[in-house]
């Protein structure tokens, strides 16, 4: 697998992650939700400033050092995934690779600029690309665009749970987006299959020759 692939998949899955969230963002209010697959699949737009599945870092200075974060891992990531490609790995861990890259860097274009080219998005007025006023957020303190919701089950644990017994319960609760997935399936293959990944590479590891005794 070539260097220009990897290239590839981050700009196809960037590509389709951020003409999502530029729909979103222009056609939705905030909390609006359209029933995809009754029970089990919504689009429902919600905003997060912090890290994938709505997890937050808090505070002001949280956000500026989770984006600079985000920032420093995606140029790393290049990086190391140009050196991946050049020792030969399996071609399975770079397109996990391009995933977790390309997943990472959709969600740092969120927190990097969408404060600057969006309007305020509210549970009434849909947001304005490039408004007049400005933007809600100065140049980091974008907020991240999530909108995928599966709530397969809805219901009430029973009673003889411990500590949640009877309690309401959703899942899968959490909502995220296209850049979420891609890091999430990257990381979850490579754990599943890291055996297959990496000892295929081990074994075109030249091995050392044995130093040979020299008798008189």
């Amino acid at each position: 697998m070539k260097y220009r692939h990897v290239i590839w998949i981050v700009v196809l899955v960037l590509v389709v992650d951020q003409a999502l969230k530029f729909w979103i963002k222009t056609h939705m209010n905030f909390s609006q939700e359209f029933i995809i697959f009754p029970n089990w699949f919504r689009i429902h737009f919600t905003e997060n400033p912090g890290m994938a599945y709505g997890l937050e870092l808090g505070g002001e200075w949280g956000k500026v050092l989770l984006t600079l974060f985000r920032l420093a891992a995606v140029v790393i990531g290049f990086k190391y995934m140009k050196t991946l490609v050049k020792q030969q790995h399996h071609t399975g861990l770079l397109v996990c690779g391009a995933l977790i890259l390309a997943g990472a860097a959709g969600n740092l274009i969120d927190s990097m600029f969408y404060g600057l080219i969006f309007s305020e998005t509210n549970f009434y007025d849909v947001a304005t690309f490039l408004p007049k006023g400005g933007g809600y957020a100065s140049f980091l303190h974008g907020k991240v665009v999530d909108m995928l919701y599966f709530p397969v089950y809805r219901g009430y644990l029973p009673t003889w749970i411990p500590f949640k017994g009877g309690d309401y319960f959703v899942f899968f609760n959490p909502i995220f987006n296209i850049a979420d997935a891609a890091i999430s399936v990257g990381v979850i293959t490579i754990l599943v299959f890291q055996k297959r990944f990496f000892h295929k590479h081990n074994e075109k590891q030249p091995t050392e020759k044995e130093p040979v005794a020299v008798t008189k």
